[in-house]
């Protein structure tokens, strides 16, 4: 479940944000793998961060850490990726709110058809994909110098570290979701690669609220070019009726970057949750926190304290 928000400026995309891949963690993780900028001046700009709640990006280009264009480039990857992700809800409801947009530092637009047009080649291709790995399935390698790999799966293959799931790869290589998860695929196929990690698919069927979509077989696309024209919000239902449910994805995605700066900081996991942190979800319990090889397994048990049902949030 995902509660993404879409910003809309003479029709075109100006921003969007997503609970399960916040915007700012993300830029500091990506800059940081890239090699744009070290983790003493993250640090820094983190710190101020949290003192002014300024923009990660912004407080980057004011101290020099980091160009424009390197920012701009991952920001638009983001923005284009979270809202093509969204062509493929099956259910949800939207909602839309007329306000002033906030531009900082940078001021961009992209082009909602090209998006929509993108939009509608994925979905259609989706189905070869559907189901075999997520935005959080990581990736290990089984060989470490494969011959015979194109110049695109080389790429991919480069950052396959145990660590860096399907959305990281996405974010570093700045090809869309589907183009890397065929590659991914493509390399499984191949025996060079295996998941190692992968958070279960949740199936369930929400009930209807207001301004409900149902996505059978063609017909959302439709839907869903209507929605993103005129909408700003697409909210999952679960999310609208579960304000805690929302806090525990926020906490959970805060708690996944300061794991992983823990690691750039020790050359190792945490292996307790309380090294980083003691507080437990919105329901009083703690989080569910397992490090397995080379990568970590973060989630609530949700509402009903079990882990395993349909309300686990990742």
């Amino acid at each position: 479940m995902d509660h993404v928000k879409l910003l809309f400026v003479d029709g075109n995309i100006v921003g969007a944000e997503s609970r399960r891949r916040l915007a700012d963690n993300r830029l500091g993780i990506i800059l940081l793998k890239k090699g744009h900028i070290n983790q003493a001046d993250l640090k820094t700009a983190l710190d101020e961060q949290r003192n002014t709640g300024s923009k990660l990006g912004d407080i980057l280009i004011h101290k020099n850490f980091v160009d424009r264009e390197s920012i701009r480039e991952i920001l638009q990857n983001q923005i284009t990726e979270t809202v093509i992700q969204s062509f493929g809800w099956k259910q949800g409801t939207y909602e839309f709110v007329a306000q002033g947009v906030p531009q900082g530092e940078f001021a961009f637009a992209i082009d909602t058809q090209h998006i929509l047009m993108e939009g509608l080649r994925i979905v259609d291709e989706w189905s070869v994909i559907k189901g075999r790995l997520t935005l959080e399935t990581v990736f290990i390698k089984r060989l470490d110098s494969p011959s015979g790999l194109t110049p695109d799966e080389e790429e991919v293959f480069a950052y396959i570290d145990g660590e860096n799931d399907v959305s990281t790869i996405v974010d570093l290589t700045g090809k869309d979701n589907f183009e890397v998860s065929k590659i991914l695929l493509t390399l499984m196929e191949k025996g060079v690669v295996e998941a190692a990690q992968s958070a279960p698919l949740i199936t369930e069927v929400v009930e209807e609220r207001k301004k409900p979509f149902v996505v059978p077989n063609f017909l959302p696309l439709v839907t869903i070019i209507i929605s993103l024209i005129i909408a700003v919000y697409f909210v999952s239902t679960q999310q609208l009726v579960d304000i805690k449910g929302q806090r525990a994805a926020g906490n959970i995605e805060e708690l996944r970057f300061k794991i992983e700066v823990y690691r750039l900081e020790h050359s190792a996991y945490p292996r307790t949750l309380d090294l980083i942190s003691e507080a437990g979800d919105p329901w009083g319990r703690p989080y569910i926190y397992r490090v397995t090889g080379r990568s970590f397994y973060l989630a609530s048990a949700g509402a009903d304290g079990k882990e395993g049902t349909p309300d686990d949030l990742y």
